[in-house]
This record gives structure tokens, C-alpha cells and sequence, in this order.
């Protein structure tokens, strides 16, 4: 005769799902986060975009005004134009970190007499605030006392006032941009070359391979994941560069150094005119421009993922 002590007791359904809960229960709280901190204000962004409102008084309902003032209004255009021109500029000359970040690493990984002192050296910017860097790079542009123009001196050169002239003042902001960058993309190169395969490159010595046959056809093919990730980042960081501009330049002279991030601020926070629509227009634009090169870098993995 069968007691109930006899019969199985039947698992509950989240004993029987256990290990597929689990991960989904760890991911939740950054889930969480990043629905709430990210996801809702760039739907939120689009719908402030359609609409005119000070940041204080009740929002009038205008549809695709804002974006077309981008376009059409003259003030405007001129100032959205140079914005993109100069974000153009950044995305373009931003990039040079990815190599310089490559090769610092693959001297970085040596091992060499005073190596950890080199490591410490080129770290040393990636732990630095921006408005540190931004501070340390208008004291080396300083048409009086920088050593950029002591250095330019002793050739006969100079006086040259970089954030001061109108053609090289993007062009030393990035600079002072590029410094803190490429210690960024070394680190991420430094951290994939610990994992590359050493048989993999034994086998490349083997076969007579050396040089810049060995880098390019078994190392780099390695550090792709690596490669991905300073990509997205470099590009993130240069669409939308911020702090630099604010600190060295605040977006001079006349406007010449605005950048879509800095010209958002300006109309929408600053004595310009609180034009909160019109600023979340310029979001808009900037978030869609990322999430094209995002999205095109994202296919492009998942193809080689899959052989195509």
C-alpha cells in the first residue's frame, strides 16, 4: 500500500527553471537602470522635440518646427552647420587614437628594462578628468607663457594663438582629446593581447611570418573584439565631445568650435534662450548619427560572426 511519504513531491516550476532564471535575475537591476535611465529619456527626447518650451511654462505642441528652423532659419542653419562640420572633423581625426592606442600597446607589451614606468606613464592621462587635460592644454596653447609657442620660439615661430584663431582652434582641441583617448583604446589593446593565442603566433614564426605579416594576419584578426569596442567608444566620444569645448573655448571664438553637443547646451541651458524643443531637435540628430555607425559596426561584426 503507497503512503504519501512514498509519493515524489513534485518540483516547483522555478526549481525546474532555475539555471534559465538565474542569469535573467542577475541582468534585472542594470536592466532596470538602463530602461530607466537610458531608454525612456531618448524616447522622451523625441517627444520634447516636437514641441516649443522654455523649461518652465506649459510646452506648445509645434510637430517638425524645430527641425526645420535647423535647416531653413538662417541664424540657426549657420550655427547647426559649423556644429555638424566641426563633429565631422572630430569623428574623423578622433580615430587616429585606435592606431596610436594599437602600436603604444604592442610597445607596452614588451619586456623590457622599465617597462611598468612607461605602462605608468601613458596610463596616467586615461585617470585625469577632462576639465584637467582642458586646463593643462589652454596653459600649453597660451600665445604668452605656453610651451607650445616656447617650443615654436626657438625655430624663429610664433607667436601662434590656437583657441584664439578661427582655422586651428578644432584642431587643437581634438588634439588635447587625442591624449586622453589613446590611453583608453592602449588599455583595451593591451587587455586583448593578453589573450592572444601564443601557439597561434608560434605557428605564424613557423611559417616565416614576422613583422607586419605577423601583426596583420594573426594578431589583429585576434584583437577584434578589442577593435570593436575602441571604435564605439572613439565614436561616442567624439560625436559627442562636451567638456573640452566648455573648458578651453566655450565654443569661440564666435561659435567657430561649436559642436553639435555644445551648440544643444547653448540653446537649450544657457543665456542664449532656455529653447528646450529645439535643443532636444539637436539630441535627436546627434543620437540618430551615432546609432547609424553603431549600427553599421554591430552588422558588420554579426556577419563575420556568421561567415558571410
Amino acid at each position: 500500500m503507497t503512503t504519501a511519504a512514498d509519493v515524489p513531491e513534485q518540483e516547483s516550476w522555478f526549481h525546474r527553471n532555475q539555471q534559465r532564471i538565474a542569469p535573467w535575475l542577475f541582468l534585472a537591476p542594470g536592466l532596470l537602470f538602463f530602461m530607466v535611465y537610458v531608454i525612456i529619456p531618448v524616447f522622451q527626447s523625441f517627444n520634447l522635440s516636437l514641441y516649443e518650451w522654455d523649461g518652465l511654462g506649459a510646452a506648445e505642441y509645434v510637430g517638425f518646427r524645430n527641425y526645420e528652423d535647423l535647416y531653413w532659419e538662417l541664424s540657426d542653419r549657420d550655427a547647426f552647420y559649423i556644429s555638424l562640420k566641426n563633429n565631422l572633423i572630430w569623428l574623423l581625426l578622433y580615430l587616429l587614437a585606435i592606431p596610436a592606442g594599437l602600436f603604444i600597446a604592442l610597445f607596452l607589451n614588451q619586456t623590457v628594462w622599465g617597462i611598468r614606468l612607461y605602462k605608468s606613464l601613458f596610463f596616467f592621462p586615461f585617470v585625469i578628468s577632462q576639465v584637467v587635460v582642458g586646463l593643462v592644454f589652454t596653459w600649453f596653447y597660451d600665445p604668452t607663457f605656453g610651451l607650445l609657442n616656447e617650443f615654436l620660439g626657438m625655430f624663429g615661430m610664433g607667436p601662434l594663438n590656437v583657441l584664439g584663431d578661427e582655422r586651428f582652434v578644432t584642431y587643437g582641441i581634438i588634439f588635447a582629446g587625442l591624449w586622453p583617448q589613446t590611453a583608453y583604446c592602449m588599455i583595451l589593446y593591451l587587455t586583448g593581447l593578453n589573450a592572444v593565442d601564443p601557439e597561434q603566433i608560434e605557428a605564424g614564426r613557423l611559417d616565416g611570418a614576422k613583422g607586419a605579416k605577423m601583426l596583420w594576419h594573426i594578431i589583429l584578426p585576434q584583437l577584434r573584439p578589442a577593435t570593436f569596442i575602441a571604435f564605439v567608444v572613439t565614436i561616442i566620444g567624439a560625436l559627442r565631445s562636451f567638456d573640452l569645448i566648455s573648458i578651453m573655448t566655450q565654443g569661440g571664438p564666435f561659435g567657430s568650435s561649436r559642436v553639435l553637443a555644445y551648440y544643444m547646451f547653448e540653446v537649450a541651458l544657457s543665456e542664449y534662450g532656455f529653447r528646450m524643443g529645439y535643443g532636444a531637435a539637436i539630441a535627436v540628430i546627434l543620437f540618430l548619427i551615432m546609432l547609424c555607425f553603431i549600427a553599421y559596426f554591430l552588422w558588420s561584426m554579426y556577419r563575420e560572426e556568421k561567415g558571410y
